[in-house]
């Protein structure tokens, strides 16, 4: 399995302070407001401000425990009894669409918000460095709902709550494809308990994250990567938004060409 630890920044001129500032907004909401998940009021905060699909269908904000649709009774741990898995969704912001855009800067542990903040570091000062500052962050929230949107369609009636930067930082994937596809991307490479690096170039790294999701989506028998509770389906839009907008966001790159003396 390909890990991404960094990439070429050559070509890269400015500072890329949204980038850091998504991080520290990420975090801070983590440890702040989430609270690690592990706490009653984190968990209540985690329920209420993230995106819930029939919240977004229906426009209604489901503020108690709800029946999980179709799943199969397990055991409580505390008990031994078989009971129905519930969720304990709690009140939102109003009006709850607004969850479109809290979900954004969620993650349900720190392995999910290091992980996403570690490809953002990574692929997102390039495109930051090309599109401008205030154009990235436009480009960035825009990837994101789209990503929600496609985690909706793909399941409109569900009770089961999303969150993360995922979708968001798939749309900078994409646009990375499509704009730097021969930058060099250092990897871990785990082979059992042994590792090594290499680098490769981004169309390789990039087009096997995807072919991934869209393998995990479709055909989740295949795994690649543990895939409870993952939304595949928001990287997929969020990443293909990416490949689309950044024709639009992308500023020419201008040459010097080299000087004639005679």
């Amino acid at each position: 399995m390909l890990f991404p630890i960094g990439d070429d920044n050559q070509s890269r001129v400015t500072t890329p302070v949204i980038v850091y500032l998504i991080i520290v907004i990420n975090l801070a909401v983590f440890i702040l407001l989430q609270q690690g998940g592990m706490t009653p009021q984190g968990e209540y905060f985690t329920y209420g401000y993230a995106v819930v699909p029939l919240e977004i269908t229906t426009g209604t904000d489901l503020t108690e425990l709800v029946l999980v649709p179709g799943a199969a009774p397990v055991a409580d741990p505390r008990t031994g009894r078989m009971e129905r898995p519930v969720i304990p969704e709690a009140p939102g912001p109003n009006p709850i669409y607004l969850t479109l855009l809290t979900s954004m800067f969620m993650h349900g542990g720190w392995l999910h918000l290091l992980g996403n903040m570690l490809y953002l570091w990574i692929f997102g000062d390039n495109i930051e460095d090309n599109f401008g500052h205030s154009r990235f962050l436009v480009f960035y929230l825009i990837c994101g709902l789209v990503a929600a949107f496609a985690q909706i369609l793909a399941d409109p009636n569900s009770v089961i709550p999303s969150l993360g930067a995922s979708g968001a930082i798939a749309g900078v994937l994409g646009a990375y494809l499509v704009m730097f596809p021969r930058n060099r991307v250092r990897n871990l490479v785990f082979f059992g308990f042994f590792f090594t690096t290499i680098e490769l170039p981004a169309v390789i790294v990039l087009g096997f994250w995807i072919v991934i999701q869209i393998v995990q989506q479709y055909m989740p028998s295949f795994e690649f990567t543990p895939s409870g509770g993952v939304a595949y389906m928001a990287h997929i839009g969020g990443f293909v938004s990416g490949l689309i907008l950044c024709f639009f966001f992308r500023r020419k790159q201008t040459r010097r060409e080299p000087l004639d003396y005679e």
